[in-house]
């Protein structure tokens, strides 16, 4: 037997959270199915110092505060649960199905998030959060004075780095090409650097990680020439790996539409999915920042669009507005 929701969010990381908390807010039904754990990759984060309102906190107790909240105000969460499709019904609801249940709701809020393109080298595991980060954005500050290699070749690689360049007393750039696939400002950006008096950044053309090494903490990495074959240890204090995402969007092909990438495609105003009553928020989509702070800002969005969908079901043919549609002031 189906059980019904108002509302239904697929994921329990900071988007599906925030979703869920102005949802039951609202007094609508609300479940959140999670697969794993509340938090996804907020978990593995040992220090968070750039959440507007808390000065620091480590990922599972900001997770921990949030799940609280949300459950405060009678969202039901249920871990374990892995969507493994859903169909959309005659009467305009959505039917989502984990394992031998089924539940149908009204809307649904996809916040599966997305995972990191690891490179898949020794040590690359063992030392995450211990001197190997996927987001420059987030732990630069935590290298200031250090020595770190940064490792990628593409638009958030390049911008990453130039940031890194602002905190660590060196960073040495290694790319497994001998030219960037990264927009021609960017580039032209991160050589310009690189000429400038006593610059802190160097790069390495035609070179890849191979393995991570330290003991307790990253001390060094293998490098490898792809030309010559030519191996060294590179002594450093982290890596920063920048070579791209992977949405957890897999068991959604066919039932809403997908770039070649596998983002989820929709308008990134009110973040509707081209499947009526069916919305989006964080890592997953398109144009997503790929911060905590803007993942929980989508998740308000998607939660404030939804209350629209529910006055009027038309208003999602409707294009952007200039202005916000009443469901969201």
């Amino acid at each position: 037997m189906s059980q019904n929701y108002d509302c239904i969010i697929i994921g329990a990381g900071p988007a599906g959270l925030a979703a869920g908390l102005y949802t039951a807010r609202d007094r609508f039904k609300t479940l959140i199915l999670e697969k794993f754990m509340p938090g996804g990759q907020i978990n593995n984060t040992d220090r968070i110092e750039n959440y507007p309102g808390i000065e620091r906190i480590d990922g599972p107790g900001l997770i921990q505060s949030m799940q609280k909240q949300v459950e405060s105000f009678g969202a039901e969460i249920r871990t374990g649960c892995e969507v493994d499709r859903l169909e959309k019904l005659k009467d305009g609801h959505i039917a989502v199905t984990c394992g031998k249940d089924t539940f149908n709701a009204r809307a649904v809020i996809l916040t599966p998030g997305s995972d990191y393109r690891k490179l898949g080298i020794p040590g690359e595991d063992q030392f995450r959060g211990s001197g190997v980060s996927y987001c420059g954005t987030c732990d630069a500050p935590f290298f200031r004075g250090k020595h770190v290699v940064a490792v990628g070749g593409g638009n958030t690689a390049v911008e990453e780095t130039l940031h890194l360049t602002k905190f660590a007393e060196k960073v040495t750039m290694i790319h497994r090409r001998d030219e960037f696939r990264a927009s021609k400002v960017l580039v032209e950006e991160l050589l310009e650097k690189t000429k400038e008096p006593n610059s802190n950044l160097a790069i390495k053309y035609n070179t890849i990680a191979t393995a991570i090494e330290g003991e307790g903490k990253v001390q060094s990495v293998k490098l490898k020439n792809v030309k010559d074959n030519k191996e060294e240890d590179y002594p450093c204090d982290g890596v920063f790996v920048f070579v791209g995402m992977v949405p957890n969007t897999g068991f959604l092909k066919g039932f809403v539409e997908l770039t070649d990438k596998d983002f989820i495609k929709c308008d990134c105003a009110y973040l509707r999915t081209n499947v009526p009553g069916v919305f989006v928020a964080g890592d997953c989509r398109i144009g997503a920042a790929m911060q905590l702070a803007t993942a929980a800002g989508d998740g308000v969005v998607a939660a404030m669009m939804l209350k629209q969908y529910f006055r009027d079901p038309n208003w999602w043919n409707e294009s952007v507005s200039d202005e916000l549609p009443p469901g969201g002031r």
